[in-house]
């Protein structure tokens, strides 16, 4: 069977989420072995271990021939693997059904690369080097850990380079390879190693016991038994400056870096010529492996796969295929004390009960000691399961306040940041239609009655309650010639929204901007309201004729997808809008910000939601509201999570390009789609390019729209729904505004794509 992508069910509870959180890893580097290696060089590629309990291997390299979302990422003339190891430009595995050894490169992958007189030997473990690789005899179902080591090199006839006699007398039970040199742990205790170039490392009379190897081309590293501390031998170039005092679980080499998995909270930490600011923050990793240029890992939340360290100019682009992949390789031992055998069944997939081959087999991994910024420990780690973290949010006694950073009674600290966290609404998000709307709501309305010949101007408010009288205006603006507004419209008294605001003071406040400020505010009645009060600005620079027959269009607008106005104020010179509150954010807070990441099922909806409230302002507002600035931060979600449409602008498209201008909607929409997708922001220097279109459109456009999808939220099993999306973000993204489809389109190909359904 394959699968595609993890987090499968069609409901995960939040336990199972959180236990999938904390899973530890597997790592590796070059040379090493585990459930994903990478083969170094200008043709490197990586390959993993599908997850789906054959042992299938998936492979991806830095072009388009294996980065995609299907089954055809499989090599079907290799054999199941149990692990793997990367050497130049191949990869070596140890089969799993006869513990033999198999070499392979990207030009003719069912050939096997191993020289005949060892293809048909027993062994426990393989290392890859630069042209040859070293393996621990022994069948890799016994639970013997220990073994003699055969090498051998490739293209060449003679393999008296490696055969040592003293080597050959020892035995091993860890092994990694490099350029020229392989090193060992041997069973006695220490580390040896051999080799033409070995004499390169320095490493002599070393004692110490390792339980990890990861070689670069020049330098090889271990984890230490006792520190579980990185020590390492060879080219400082390589090496970098190494961290001091970082617990590790793992190790993984590249040609100029090294990745390490943190012993705590299994977070990755690099180090040497690597691009820091793509390691992925506050998601750890099961297994990690490194090439030239990057380092891919099995995510512990979902199994799935991830590359980084390949954003900077001229590196290429390794995006991997959307596979759930092996979490470690599978042995016949039992895990033994600080480790635990993962548990296939908290992936929640009926059809899957183990990784392995065999049921005997087990796949074990060392547990964690602590948990990720944001979360606590709230269980300990057993035989079958990591312990368990979970959120600071959700912590309700004082065995987890020191560890969230609360003193005190957590409800209130915790509603504290909620209050600045949630709500950075309105303030970053209406400026356009709002701005006018306080003016046309605030002063006094005129609606106009004919009689016979003469037209007669009447002064009315809002409606709502009776509005209460105001001193006059020693300036009045000129009355604006606009109809009665349609709706629910309530006035409210200075004093009241001064008393729900607590003053306007500063806690209040949920966001501001060149109009003035916008408040979070409690109705004596309970509701919750945003209080949007202008500046002096704001007021003096609002009075223009030309957007009166727009304010009359814009008195009649109500949807379920658009924030709607309840009310205003228009006291003591103030000018006041009341609108409902919106206490999930903007779904760029959500997206790019400090708010609780969204999952997929609920990305589609809120996608489809903003769709039919642009759809709304295009095609049943008489005329059409063209918007002109529709995106994330201009999209916000309500209490039960439904996307609103605000800040549209006060620009309709009577007298305009109809079809031009709502089609520059269309376009910054496909733009939001691809937020969506990607979890980039549409602008971000730190990445290469910096534009999200000019990044994602080649790549959806040759096929790789798997390579943009967000990987820091968990996937589901069916990746097609995510697929569509990206197809209908690409129509929207066409350059001709006639091939760009219409926002009613839209909304129909997105609703095709939510009845699809995404199966978690």
């Amino acid at each position: 069977m394959v699968i595609q992508r993890c987090l499968s069910g069609s409901v995960i509870t939040i336990t199972v989420l959180l236990l999938l959180l904390v899973l530890p890893v597997n790592v590796l580097g070059y040379g090493s072995l585990g459930p994903i290696a990478a083969a170094f060089g200008e043709n490197g590629f990586f390959c993993a271990i599908d997850a789906g309990g054959k042992q299938e291997i998936i492979c991806w390299d830095k072009g388009d021939n294996f980065s995609v979302s299907t089954s055809t990422a499989y090599f079907s003339s290799l054999p199941a693997m149990a692990s793997l190891s990367g050497g130049e430009e191949f990869i070596c595995g140890i089969t799993s059904n006869n513990s033999q050894a198999f070499c392979f490169n990207l030009s003719n992958p069912g050939n096997n690369l191993v020289p005949k007189s060892f293809q048909y030997n027993s062994y426990s473990q393989i290392a890859s080097g630069k042209y040859h690789a070293c393996a621990i005899k022994g069948s890799y179902f016994s639970s013997v850990e220990y073994g003699n080591v055969d090498c051998w090199e490739f293209n060449r006839t003679s393999f008296d380079s490696f055969h040592n006699s003293y080597i050959d007398s020892l035995v091993f039970r860890r092994i990694a390879s490099g350029d020229g040199f392989s090193c060992g742990v041997i069973k006695e205790g220490g580390l040896v190693c051999w080799g033409p170039r070995s004499a390169n490392l320095g490493v002599s009379a070393v004692s110490s016991e390792f339980e990890i190897l990861a070689s670069g081309r020049g330098s090889v590293c271990g984890v230490s038994n006792v520190s579980s501390e990185v020590e390492c031998w060879g080219n400082s170039n390589e090496l970098g400056s190494l961290p001091a005092g970082t617990r590790f679980v793992g190790l993984s080499a590249g040609a100029r870096h090294f990745c390490g998995v943190r012993e705590d909270n299994h977070e990755v930490e690099c180090w040497g010529n690597i691009d820091l600011a793509s390691i992925p923050k506050g998601s750890g990793f099961m297994a990690i492996a490194s090439s030239d240029y990057a380092t891919c890992g099995v995510r512990e939340v979902d199994l799935v796969l991830d590359c980084w360290g390949v954003h900077g100019k001229s590196l290429p682009d390794y995006s991997p295929p959307l596979q759930l992949c092996s979490p470690g390789a599978c042995w016949p031992s039992s895990c033994g004390h600080g480790k635990f055998a993962f548990n296939a069944s908290l992936l929640n997939e009926p059809e899957l009960t183990n990784l392995c081959v065999r049921k005997d087999l087990k796949i074990c991994l060392p547990c964690g000691t602590n948990c990720s910024e944001g979360y606590f420990p709230s269980s300990t780690c057993s035989d079958n399961a990591d312990r368990i973290c979970t959120a600071c949010s959700l912590c309700q006694n004082s065995s987890c306040w020191d560890v969230c950073g609360l003193h005190s009674s957590p409800g209130v600290k915790l509603q504290e940041q909620d209050i600045k966290k949630l709500v950075i609404i309105i303030g970053s998000s209406v400026s356009g239609s709002m701005l006018i709307l306080m003016v046309w709501c605030c002063i006094p309305r005129i609606f106009k009655t004919k009689d016979d010949q003469n037209i007669k101007y009447h002064r009315s408010f809002c409606i709502g309650k009776k509005a209460v009288e105001a001193e006059p205006d020693p300036n009045p603006e000129p009355p604006l010639s606009i109809s009665m507004c349609i709706g629910e419209t309530q006035v409210f008294r200075l004093s009241e929204l001064k008393d729900a605001t607590h003053g306007f003071k500063e806690f209040s406040e949920l966001g501001r901007g060149s109009f003035g400020f916008v408040y979070k505010a409690i109705l004596t009645d309970g509701r919750q309201v945003a209080v949007k009060r202008a500046n002096a600005a704001t007021i003096i620079h609002t009075n223009s004729r030309e957007f009166e027959a727009e304010l009359e269009i814009l008195c009649t607008v109500r949807h379920s997808n658009i924030v709607n106005l309840l009310g205003y104020c228009a006291e003591m010179g103030e000018r006041l809008l009341v609108y409902e509150y919106m206490p999930h954010g903007t779904l760029h807070d959500h997206l790019h910000g400090e708010l609780s990441p969204l999952d997929w099922n609920l990305r589609l909806k809120l996608s489809l939601q903003a769709a039919r409230g642009l759809e709304y302002l295009h095609n049943e507002v008489a005329p059409p509201i063209v918007h002109r600035d529709v995106k994330t931060s201009n999209i916000l979600l309500d209490s039960e999570w439904v996307a609103r449409i605000a800040d549209f602008g006060m620009v309709s498209a009577n007298d305009r390009d109809v079809n031009g201008d709502v089609k520059s909607d269309v376009y910054n929409f496909g733009i939001v789609l691809l937020e969506m997708l990607t979890g980039r922001k549409a602008y971000d220097r730190d990445y290469e390019p910096p534009g999200i279109v000019e990044w994602a459109l080649p790549l959806m456009r040759r096929g790789r729209a798997a390579a943009i999808i967000d990987r820091n939220v968990p996937l589901p099993r069916n990746v097609e729904p995510l697929l569509k999306l990206a197809d209908v973000a690409e129509l929207t993204l066409r350059e001709n505004p006639s091939e760009r489809p219409s926002m009613s389109n839209v909304a129909t190909l997105l609703d095709q794509i939510v009845k699809i359904g995404l199966m978690f």
